[in-house]
């Protein structure tokens, strides 16, 4: 298939898809005049590379769980899940942040409001 079909049944940019094959996530065949054609197991693939998006992930974190996909054992399995798990630490501890942040932003919005009281009351 073309790539404007597989972003159309993946339900995707055509962006999108140059960007995964840039990056390595995802990979074609060229016709004689340099037309990208995918088989309809892609279809899949960039749906799967959509969550691992949707969870966060970087492009170059997939580009290191593939190999799970691609070639299943083991030994991949084993450090795709080490490398998840290091991936929900990472977005805990940003959550945390984020948290900190709101927290010394709700400070500032209380010492605004008292400081604007103060004022329109003398």
């Amino acid at each position: 298939m073309r790539i404007g079909e597989l972003a159309s049944r993946a339900g995707v940019s055509v962006r999108s898809l140059r960007y995964y094959e840039e990056q390595g996530l995802l990979t074609s065949t060229r016709s004689s005049s340099g037309q990208r054609h995918y088989t309809d197991d892609e279809v899949e693939r960039v749906v799967f590379i959509q969550r691992l998006y949707a969870a966060g992930l970087s492009s170059r974190t997939i580009v290191e769980l593939l190999p799970c996909v691609d070639s299943p054992s083991e030994q991949n399995s084993e450090e795709a899940f080490e490398r998840l798990v290091y991936e929900r630490g990472r977005i805990d501890q940003h959550i945390k942040e984020i948290l900190s942040a709101r927290d010394t932003l709700d400070r500032l919005i209380d010492a605004n409001r008292a400081h604007h009281d103060r004022l329109t009351t003398h």
